[in-house]
């Protein structure tokens, strides 16, 4: 690389390592802060939210790009073209947004979680209604300082996968719910349903220490380097940090002992696509993730495809029995199985089986459009997620906790997040397809306890691309075609269809 791009590289890293920071604070404000504590931290994410965003807009980021982009980036080579194309939408957003905007929008994030957290635990949303109303004002804000203020909501779409539009995502969740939702009436129609709810029903009194140890293996198993990561506890599941320190947050049931080893091995994929980015390059083009909507793949992929699999518990099952004898007595493997893959509509996304999960996406994704539009008022979400919920998961919330509090993303102005799930689901169903159309015998590798040939085919076609391709384009170049959701609707049918005897 010549001088320039040398220089440019040092400078962005500089910018992401500051960030990492704040992003530190963020995870430990979740998993280890003292309730007393929000304000100060609060105040702890502004103040280097300045930093940051002041490393950021450096002058000289811009000067360098000016330099690199002269006849049109002639003369760099495709690496270098991808690092100063991310550069420049990362110095354009900075410049453009003012600091005090910056400070102001750090302050609320951190406020959000915690007026969330307490109106989750007092079922208030009256409490919350006022947070809302500020992070969609926020949000508006900061659409039209970058110049985008008559379609805030594509803003938001693009700012988590770049490319992405409103009119895009409608065009392939229609198709996905044309096909969903008649699908998941016949599972829920079929007998099997309740054999299905009986075993759950089983699975209770799993110590949380032979939980602890049993994830641990699992994720240790399929890839997950523990010397640059770890997992601890949090309201809400997530996984944060760098490739260099992973940080995933799970929570511990004893009466539902999957809801925790999945929920880890969902967090395990994001972990495992970080540590696959070229650790040189972090925070430049190459050393960033292609947006959401693929990492949300990559997590999704573990969970269902794999982690949901007959040859990965072929593998697994032995060291769960032996961890926990008493309470897998009376569960066959057969049983096993079909809890595993249990279909039945619940009113929380986090539980919600790999079927009925993306209506739950549907139905945020049709709300948010509603809120940005302005035909819905932030005062009036509870009703209205009520009736959505009605209409898409065929339940009713009782109170706003199984309801509009049930997610953390809106307290931190995360609006448009939500779609990059179901799309996730999409991607994932489609490059399923294509590792196995590469390697016919990939589930004889699980049987085994061996996921190298996967993850090493992720690693080289999706994680060390960093952000060379959108996702769209990704998607097209891995699999060799357009993103759509017949891969998914297919591999729903083929893996439901046979256990609930469509």
């Amino acid at each position: 690389m010549n001088s320039a791009t040398t220089e440019l590289i040092a400078l962005v890293k500089r910018a992401d390592t500051l960030a990492n920071i704040a992003g530190l604070l963020g995870w430990d404000e979740q998993v280890n802060l003292p309730p007393g504590a929000a304000e100060q931290r609060g105040a702890q994410m502004a103040a280097l939210a300045a930093v940051v965003h002041t490393a950021s807009s450096e002058p000289r980021i811009g000067a360098l790009l000016a330099q690199l982009e002269q006849n049109g980036a002639a003369g760099l080579t495709d690496d270098e073209r991808t690092i100063v194309r991310q550069a420049r939408r990362d110095y354009d957003v900075a410049t453009k947004l003012p600091a005090a905007f910056v400070e102001e929008k750090a302050t609320q994030d951190s406020r959000g979680y915690h007026a969330w957290a307490r109106a989750r635990a007092d079922n208030d949303f009256a409490s919350y209604i006022p947070v809302l109303e500020k992070n969609l004002e926020l949000v508006r804000r900061e659409a039209a300082y970058l110049g985008k203020g008559d379609a805030p909501y594509d803003y938001m779409l693009d700012k988590h996968d770049p490319g992405l539009t409103a009119a895009a995502v409608d065009r392939l969740f229609g198709e996905l719910k044309r096909e969903l939702v008649p699908l998941v009436r016949q599972i829920t129609a079929s007998p099997v349903t309740a054999r299905a709810r009986t075993v759950g029903e089983k699975l209770r009194g799993f110590p949380i220490d032979g939980q602890r140890a049993f994830l641990r293996e699992v994720t240790g198993r399929i890839g997950f380097d523990y010397n640059r990561g770890r997992i601890d506890v949090s309201l809400h599941p997530f996984c944060s940090g760098t490739g260099s320190d992973v940080r995933m947050t799970t929570r511990y049931k004893e009466d539902q002992p999957l809801d925790a080893l999945l929920s880890s091995i969902h967090e395990t994929g994001h972990g495992l696509y970080e540590q696959g980015l070229p650790a040189d390059l972090l925070g430049t083009g190459l050393g960033i993730n292609a947006g959401m909507a693929v990492h949300e793949s990559q997590s999704r992929l573990w969970e269902n495809q794999v982690a949901r699999s007959r040859p990965f518990w072929r593998f697994f099952e032995p060291r769960w029995r032996e961890l926990f004898p008493a309470q897998t007595a009376g569960v066959s493997s057969d049983e096993l199985y079909l809890a595993i893959n249990a279909v039945e509509p619940t009113l929380i996304r986090v539980d919600a089986d790999e079927v009925t999960y993306n209506l739950h996406i549907i139905l945020r994704f049709e709300i948010e459009k509603q809120l940005f539009s302005g035909e819905l008022a932030v005062r009036d979400l509870p009703a209205a997620w009520l009736r959505a919920s009605r209409e898409l998961v065929g339940l009713e919330p009782a109170n706003d906790r199984e309801g509009v509090l049930q997610d953390v993303h809106w307290s931190g102005g995360a609006f448009g997040y939500f779609p990059s799930y179901c799309l996730g689901n999409m991607i994932a169903a489609q490059l399923w397809y294509r590792a196995l159309a590469l390697r016919p015998d990939l589930e004889a590798d699980f049987a085994r306890g061996d996921f190298s040939w996967l993850l090493e085919w992720l690693r080289e076609n999706v994680h060390r691309q960093g952000r060379r391709f959108s996702a769209l384009e990704l998607v097209r170049r891995v699999t060799g075609e357009e993103l759509s959701p017949r891969p998914l609707v297919r591999y729903l049918r083929e893996r439901y269809g046979s256990l609930y005897g469509l």
